[in-house]
């Protein structure tokens, strides 16, 4: 088709057929209907059991929504610069009444859609970040994250509400310019989708099927694409890897009940005090990890911790005079997806703004069997301490250790995982806890 196919906006119909909107309305429309059709498919997921996927789709839905209210706008602003054509001569005087409140109410539709949905985001009590697919940084709305508890539960359940009653009026609004727009087409012949799809007119019923087709696919692509959470960059200046794990804001637990000597230790010299001095070593940071492991809806959760340190004072042979502890940075919570982490030290899990670190403290160790031995401490964790008992096996080669312990405690114990999250059923209490270490034993001064 050549460029004097297309009509000006606002030009008067020619007899030989209705004028049509310019090429930058057509394409803001079609991207428009492409996303919304998306959209729905994604919504339609959203009422699944909790879960890595199911939390990627709400990602992809909130970003989705702010990319149809950034194309809205635009539209909006052609249209102003860009009056529409006029209806074609064929349309009864109603007819016109009734199309001209549906594209009104598709436009409060895409406005109000995705704004109730942004207020809803916003005034959560999880306050997950939004990154726009996974890579660009989009706000809460100005000033509701910090509004009082009452008056932020009352904006959220108002946000709810109306983003849900908005999606069904949506649908009858669908329907209703859809009807209207095949009846013209095919049943009147009056041309009117020659407005919005710039092919010949023989072409015109073939191009309109397609363009319905190709809409219900994609709201079917959206019920069945695979998604899964975007990975989080590796950070460089701690040297620890990040776990390459399934999704989930997720925190660090509480402790588990703590250890009582049983039968099997033995009662070794070991126990005793003795003249020997406890060596103090230095953690190999990039050779060093501490991680945690747990599920939700049955999928898996993992992450690591980027920034922590140990104090270590220890030898078999002064067990009595060892101790350790270590100290955890718990703004440095990775779990591997991007779009997750940031809520990690909200007040639903670490609170880190009032407590930004945890620590493992214990001074009493037992030696089990062979390379076998158990750390009787205490973990600090959201301002609760509760003992902790590590079992780990060690090895030391001349000046180097080789350490590697692991223990399950359970988040419920220090109020990790607030309001909606505190049910176990989907995020389970009980989380492994891994600490792997190679150190080198300090000179003597």
């Amino acid at each position: 088709m050549t460029d004097t196919q297309i009509e000006p906006e606002g030009a008067a119909p020619t007899p030989q057929r209705a004028a049509r909107y310019s090429r930058g309305a057509i394409a803001l429309h079609w991207a428009i209907a492409a996303c919304f059709a998306f959209q729905i498919g994604l919504g339609w997921r959203m009422d699944g059991p909790r879960g890595p996927e199911t939390f990627a789709v709400f990602q992809l839905h909130k970003s989705v929504g702010i990319t149809i209210l950034l194309l809205t706008l635009i539209r909006l602003g052609w249209r102003i610069a860009n009056p529409p054509p006029p209806f074609p001569p064929t349309m009864k005087a109603w007819e016109k009444r009734l199309a001209h409140a549906v594209h009104v109410g598709f436009y409060v539709l895409l406005l109000g859609l995705p704004l109730t949905g942004w207020l809803l985001v916003s005034a959560s009590k999880t306050a997950i970040p939004t990154l726009l697919f996974g890579a660009i940084p989009w706000p809460h709305v100005p000033g509701v994250p910090g509004l009082a508890p009452g008056a932020k539960a009352g904006v959220e359940e108002a946000a709810e509400i109306g983003h849900h009653a908005l999606i069904y009026i949506s649908y009858a609004v669908l329907l209703l310019h859809v009807a209207g727009a095949l009846k013209h087409q095919f049943l009147e012949r009056g041309g009117d989708m020659a407005r919005m799809i710039p092919v010949p007119p023989r072409a015109l019923g073939a191009a309109a099927l397609a363009a319905i087709a190709g809409i219900v696919g994609l709201t079917a692509i959206a019920t069945l694409i695979r998604l899964t959470p975007l990975a989080a960059p590796t950070p460089v200046a701690t040297g620890v890897p990040v776990a390459e794990a399934t999704p989930a804001a997720l925190p660090l637990p509480a402790a588990a009940p703590s250890a009582t000597p049983t039968p099997e230790a033995s009662p070794t010299p070991e126990a005793t005090a003795t003249p020997v001095a406890p060596s103090r070593w230095t953690v190999r940071r990039a050779a060093s990890s501490l991680s945690f492991n747990t599920s939700w809806s049955e999928g898996p959760v993992d992450g690591r911790f980027g920034s922590w340190d140990a104090a270590i004072l220890f030898d078999p042979a002064a067990l009595d005079a060892s101790s350790v502890k270590v100290t955890i940075d718990m703004t440095s919570a990775k779990t591997g997806v991007a779009d997750t982490e940031g809520a990690l030290p909200d007040p639903d899990w670490f609170a880190a703004a009032t407590h930004p670190v945890a620590t493992f403290a214990a001074t009493t160790f037992r030696h089990r069997s062979g390379d076998r031995y158990e750390a009787i401490g205490t973990l600090s964790l959201r301002g609760v301490s509760r003992p902790l008992t590590l079992p780990f096996t060690l090895k030391i080669d001349g000046d180097v250790a080789t350490m590697r312990g692991s223990t399950t405690i359970d988040r419920t114990i220090f109020g990790v995982g607030q309001g909606e999250w505190k049910a176990t059923t989907d995020l389970k209490a009980g989380v492994a806890v891994t600490v792997a270490i190679k150190a080198d034993r300090k000179p003597d001064r």
